[in-house]
């Protein structure tokens, strides 16, 4: 695979329809994007649409796009805004996980005709990397390999939902729930202060806010109320699981009792130093990005000696 981090990164922007609801999906890859080249799908969280989290642009700071390091190094990478985010539509959905897997699943028919491939690497991170889950047990023939960063299983002994249930009863009643300026900032500093560099908060917020004030509730009511909703016994590709050090979502053994139970037994588990939530974003970011390449570019799998 081509390796060059200054090849020419093009840019497309699609449309699908899941029903009625019109959803907005993006794509980058390198002008000189070999035929064929691996399928790099990102999966958004709860509070923010898809290029804030993947194609994020810090004035005066370059090297912040996940979708660049990648559409680099030769990967064709997709997006989408799930309902109620970003471009897409907004209806009466509170968005939750289910909802983004049928996101997904809408989104594939554009992608396969566009691509002319059927399976794909899937990269999904905090409620992202449940969305990302789901859609892996219910289409799993689009799921060449998954990865779930900042994932929760169970959300046992978690002290970021802990906090979060203080306000169950409002995800439970309300399809939206409000967000300022703080709100993004607390996103990067509730973990653990100066994993992510001065001006980017500032940005995320900046690159949010354009869409509004509020954010849906359903990831986080299924998060305080509703876990597990991705079963590891139904996942049959090849997952990676990252950690960040100093991420309050989830525990590690949480994690390492859902590791346990993956029906696939080609998986990995990295925990990574001086991270914390928002790891594709955060100052040790190229190294997040060097294993999970590392993860995706792995030599074919040979059977033993018979």
């Amino acid at each position: 695979m081509t390796q060059n981090p200054t090849r020419t990164i093009l840019q497309h922007e699609h449309w699908v329809q899941k029903g009625d609801v019109r959803l907005c999906v993006f794509r980058k890859h390198a002008e000189d994007m070999a035929e064929g080249a691996p399928v790099l799908f990102l999966v958004h969280g709860s509070s923010l649409c898809a290029r804030t989290g993947f194609d994020l642009e810090v004035p005066g700071k370059p090297g912040f796009s996940m979708m660049d390091w990648f559409a680099a190094r030769g990967f064709d990478v997709w997006t989408m805004d799930h309902e109620n985010y970003g471009r897409s539509d907004r209806t009466d959905s509170n968005s939750d996980i289910a909802s983004g897997a049928a996101d997904l699943a809408a989104a594939m028919r554009i992608v396969v005709a566009e691509t002319g491939q059927s399976a794909f690497h899937f990269f999904g991170s905090s409620s992202g990397a449940l969305r990302a889950g789901l859609f892996a047990t219910r289409h799993p023939r689009h799921v060449r390999s998954l990865t779930l960063d900042a994932f929760v299983w169970t959300g046992a002994g978690s002290p970021t939902l802990e906090k979060r249930r203080e306000n169950l009863d409002h995800y439970r009643t309300h399809p939206t729930r409000d967000v300022d300026r703080a709100f993004f900032h607390s996103i990067f500093n509730r973990d653990r202060v100066g994993l992510v560099e001065d001006g980017v908060a500032d940005a995320f917020a900046d690159a949010e806010l354009q869409y509004g004030t509020t954010m849906p509730t359903g990831t986080y009511l299924d998060m305080c109320a509703n876990l597990p909703v991705v079963d590891p016994e139904q996942i049959e590709c090849p997952v990676l699981i990252l950690r960040g050090e100093d991420d309050g979502i989830a525990t590690e053994a949480d994690l390492v009792a859902f590791f346990g139970k993956l029906k696939s037994d080609d998986k990995q588990m990295v925990v990574l130093p001086d991270q914390a939530h928002v790891g594709t974003l955060g100052i040790n970011r190229h190294r997040f990005f060097h294993v999970l390449r590392g993860f995706l570019t792995l030599p074919p799998r040979q059977s033993g000696a018979v």
